[in-house]
């Protein structure tokens, strides 16, 4: 047990951390939520009911979906677009998809390599897309649940102000949708740029995001 925590920390802690912020977003926004209900001269509602509402499904989807649409980016992107200095990119001379020797496919797999990478044709692209696509499917997923959610969540807003419901093709023109859209989506390509630049000029001894504290600026897609 104690090998297989140390083996699979980084995940278990980070899915851990996920489970108490999830659970603190739901005692906070349910507390908010029923102050507003109460400024407005509305009943408070029940902790479980505010967890099925559209109210909490689209604060939660919102930021769902920018983080894997900043992921499904980032995987492809670091295909072909370099940076030098940063272990965050590629060697500089490896733009591209390489070759099948670097990427042991086909017949340089070795004994270790997935039994996928021994295939070919459509298995063996769909294997060798299969991160960024999965990623983009989360993404193009959380993105519909996003705008389901809010939309229910902007209907009832409508009707409480004794207005018409709007279509769910109407409100994914609305400002109210790519106002929650956008202003996550340009804090997460921030944060990216942000991580592969900085990572140019400074370290953090013993991070695989990290070059070495000794290796030189110029040094590229290498990690600690």
């Amino acid at each position: 047990m104690r090998r297989f925590l140390r083996e699979n920390s980084l995940g278990l802690v980070f899915g851990l951390l996920f489970l108490i912020v999830l659970v603190g977003q739901a005692f906070a926004g349910h507390a908010d939520f029923n102050q507003q209900q109460l400024s407005e001269g509305l009943p408070e509602i029940g902790l479980g009911r505010y967890l099925t509402s559209a109210s909490f499904g689209v604060d939660v989807l919102e930021n769902w979906q920018s983080e894997y649409l900043q992921f499904f980016l980032y995987i492809w992107f670091t295909v072909w677009l370099l940076q030098k200095g940063s272990p965050e990119s590629k060697e500089l001379d490896k733009p591209g998809r390489e070759s099948d020797r670097d990427q042991k496919v086909g017949h340089f797999a070795d004994a270790r390599s997935p039994k996928w990478a021994r295939a070919s044709g459509f298995r063996l692209w769909l294997f060798s897309n299969s991160l960024g696509l999965v990623m983009g499917l989360i993404f193009l997923l959380s993105w519909l649940g996003q705008s389901i959610t809010g939309w229910a969540a902007y209907n009832e807003e409508q009707l409480g102000d004794l207005q018409d419901p709007v279509t769910w093709a109407t409100y994914v023109t609305e400002p109210d949708f790519w106002n929650r859209t956008l202003q996550n989506w340009q804090s997460e390509l921030l944060a990216v740029a942000s991580m592969a630049i900085l990572a140019i000029y400074l370290r953090q001894r013993g991070s695989s995001q990290s070059k070495p504290v000794g290796a030189a600026h110029t040094a590229t897609g290498v990690e600690g």
